[in-house]
């Protein structure tokens, strides 16, 4: 009898006890941190210069009265351009000349004369002092009479010519542009983020080469030209904040390149950058603590549940920022919703074009974390 009332009383115990609750996950969008790109090598486009480039111009005025090339012609170092006419240049030659020829007998004179006491050193410094003034009268006249031919100061070719035949033109007025075209300079601009990454060490071999860098053009994609540096502009461009650096390539063999045309640049600065593994992931993934220090939830889909992770973080681009310290490749992290998890709690994991709307009741307290 007294073991069937036991019985009875364990039995109605057992029917009054409430099942387990139900663990309710909350659903979460979430993301993979992916390996950083390699951002050694990176592309620019280029624009194509001479390397040695002159405007030339007479340094005396006059009337021209021959041209002696044509645009786009050839010319060698030393070979005549054009030349003024050199009439009045002549006639001031020749005054010149008898002026000096006169002092000159002058001073032979008074040398002799003074060396007798004759005449006063004085005097004798009066004719020396107008000797010398018509000996470089006469230099002078003759360097204008020279000026009258325009000659080329290196081998290249005439860009450009300003003037016409029989024109007058003015001393230092643009008669023709010439460059050498066998040496090219490649430009193109580097964005600040980018320069203040270099050192001019890391362009030896103490730091294993090198930059390498290269320029292709559209004529021939898949053929590359290797450039070598010559100078960073020390001054941003004031409208993109971009520094113009200047690389040099010989004029390629069976390619017409000329100045302005353009390059595509590709630079290999992987030697030369001092590389940080950086993410970037969403500003809603991020969240922060009682003590205020940033951190994101990473989802354990093992257990699928979730832990803080204290991250420390970088500059903002767009709805993104860059988180340089806390979370590795290979993470699953949430990116929605952040601020409403609590250590350990069950998730689910939405699909990308899911978002979960955080109900009032369900924001946990804060953690001490």
């Amino acid at each position: 009898m007294l073991a069937a009332v036991t019985l009875i009383s364990l039995s109605a115990c057992a029917e009054k006890e409430p099942p387990p609750a139900e663990v309710t996950a909350r659903p979460v969008k979430s993301m993979l941190v992916a390996a950083p790109a390699q951002g050694g090598v990176r592309n620019f486009p280029g624009r194509i210069d001479a390397e040695h480039k002159a405007e030339l111009s007479f340094r005396v005025p006059g009337k021209v009265v021959k041209l002696e090339v044509t645009e786009g012609e050839q010319v060698k170092k030393g070979q005549l351009l054009a030349k003024l006419d050199a009439t009045d240049y002549q006639v001031v030659v020749k005054d010149r000349q008898a002026t000096y020829d006169n002092t000159k007998k002058d001073f032979d004179r008074a040398k002799d004369l003074v060396d007798k006491g004759h005449i006063s050193r004085r005097d004798y410094d009066k004719i020396e002092a107008s000797f010398k003034s018509a000996s470089a009268a006469l230099e002078k006249a003759r360097l204008d009479l020279r000026y009258t031919q325009l000659k080329a100061p290196f081998d290249g070719s005439v860009a450009r010519r300003y003037i016409q035949q029989f024109e007058e033109v003015q001393a230092k007025q643009t008669v023709f542009s010439l460059m050498d075209n066998t040496q090219l300079e490649v430009k193109f601009d580097v964005p600040e983020n980018l320069i203040l990454r270099l050192t001019p060490a890391k362009t030896d071999a103490e730091k294993g080469g090198k930059v390498s860098v290269w320029a292709a053009f559209d004529t021939v994609p898949d053929k590359r030209f290797d450039l070598v540096f010559k100078e960073i502009a020390t001054k941003a461009d004031a409208k993109t904040q971009t520094f113009q650096v200047t690389y040099t390539m010989p004029a390629p063999a069976g390619l017409v390149v000329l100045p302005g045309m353009t390059a595509n640049v590709t630079a290999d600065l992987s030697r030369a950058l001092e590389e940080r593994v950086v993410h970037f992931v969403p500003v809603k993934a991020v969240s922060a603590n009682g003590k205020l220090d940033s951190r994101v939830w990473v989802v354990d889909e093992a257990s699928m549940t979730v832990a803080a992770r204290k991250v420390s973080l970088g500059r903002m681009k767009g709805a993104s920022i860059e988180v340089t310290e806390g979370i590795e490749p290979g993470m699953r992290i949430v990116t929605a919703g952040s601020a409403y998890l609590a250590e350990n709690m069950n998730v689910t994991l939405m699909k990308q074009t899911e978002q979960a709307e955080p109900r009032a009741e369900d924001i946990p307290v804060m953690d001490k974390q």
